[in-house]
């Protein structure tokens, strides 16, 4: 299932609606979105999945709101898909230490993903894995590239859901899939509607390719 960042172009809005994409809420584009659910260009509700906002924190150079995360689950956390505990972005076992503590407070919600980060390993947080807590795959891309096949090995193995962050090239749609994972996001979609047909024309054909 691919999810895209929440964009306000109505253009772009219709064009991954039609494909049958999802899209991809934080703490930002929540304020951006005039503080509700997102909508679709003709005003209907658009299926999403939230994000904790630590990403868009990190490449500002700002610490992470946590007041602007609560906010965002109070609006958008109970119609969420998933919803990715607090995280440190490369931040290893530190990062883990912060998501742990977040876990008691989130476990009322349907699905809750662990951002797994550069330096940690499967025995770090497979104790924690299950139908209701899965793997976010986060870190650098370096390492995020090093590592799929291993998270997604971990996934199949407790059974839980695999999603896979900064997906927007078909090469990297292809790797998901060969890692096994349940879903994906990006933002090329967002940003240019013309990405989405030749994006979502890879994730389909994999689905076909899956099927047979």
């Amino acid at each position: 299932m691919p999810y895209a960042s929440w964009t306000g172009t109505k253009r772009n809005l219709r064009a991954l609606r039609l494909a049958g994409w999802r899209l991809l809420m934080s703490p930002d584009t929540m304020k951006a979105s005039r503080r509700g659910p997102p909508r679709w260009a003709d005003g209907s509700p658009a299926p999403y999945a939230l994000d904790n906002g630590a990403w868009g924190a990190h490449q500002r150079g700002a610490p992470f709101d946590a007041a602007a995360f609560e906010d965002a689950l109070g609006v958008l956390g109970t119609r969420a898909d998933w919803i990715v505990a607090p995280d440190v972005v490369s931040g290893g076992l530190f990062s883990l230490s912060v998501t742990r503590a977040w876990l008691p407070r989130l476990s009322g919600f349907r699905l809750i993903l662990i951002a797994v980060q550069d330096g940690m390993e499967p025995a770090d947080v497979a104790a924690l894995l299950g139908p209701r807590v899965g793997l976010f795959l986060g870190g650098s891309t370096g390492w995020k590239l090093s590592t799929l096949n291993l998270w997604g090995r971990l996934a199949r193995d407790v059974g839980c859901h695999y999603h896979i962050g900064r997906v927007n090239t078909v090469n990297r749609i292809m790797r998901c899939k060969d890692a096994g994972a349940d879903s994906f996001d990006g933002t090329s979609a967002t940003r240019f509607a013309v990405n989405i047909t030749r994006l979502d024309h890879a994730r389909r054909q994999l689905n076909l390719y899956t099927e047979k």
